[in-house]
């Protein structure tokens, strides 16, 4: 059975899961695709994953790139782990676009192309916000396309972690 707690960021709430061991889930409160990862029965309780995983925000979002990341479990279709294997990779401060990804995962799979628009699939459906930073991803053009915790977070995020050419782009109004 999974367990949750919540603990609060200066973005606003968020939600932790666990299996018991390892941590499943980091959402911020109302994010799209919230808990989709959560077997609906579930417990609030209190585990060391939860506790290092307080530990590893509060470095974070003191402006300190964390040393250390908590046990994770990655819920999720082949495709989409293997997404998110490659946004662990990205390091802190630095971002990678959804085409670059999709070409890195053509590559690993000795493929000629893959779709970016695949990707941006895999990458909105993160289960574990922030630790696989899904917010690091950004479009063609640098512009920030897509964040299932909101462009406003996605923004702040990077901009803590003093990622980005200059002035993060934001997206053109239609």
């Amino acid at each position: 059975m999974d367990c949750i707690c919540r603990t609060g960021s200066p973005l606003g709430g968020i939600t932790l899961a666990s299996d018991g061991q390892s941590l499943t889930g980091l959402w911020f409160d109302g994010q799209k695709f919230y808990a989709r990862t959560l077997d609906p029965v579930h417990t609030e309780k209190a585990l060391p994953v939860f506790d290092e995983t307080r530990r590893w925000l509060e470095l974070y979002f003191s402006g300190r790139e964390p040393d250390f990341t908590p046990p994770l479990t990655l819920r999720g279709t082949a495709f989409q782990t293997g997404v998110w294997e490659i946004l662990r990779a990205i390091p802190y401060g630095k971002t990678m676009t959804y085409g670059q990804i999709a070409e890195e995962l053509a590559l690993r799979a000795g493929l000629p192309r893959m779709s970016a628009q695949a990707v941006g699939g895999a990458v909105g459906r993160n289960p574990v916000s922030l630790i696989v930073p899904c917010h690091r991803v950004v479009g063609a053009d640098g512009s920030l396309t897509g964040y299932a915790g909101g462009l406003d977070r996605k923004r702040r995020l990077l901009q803590l972690e003093g990622a980005g050419p200059g002035e993060l782009l934001m997206p053109k109004k239609p």
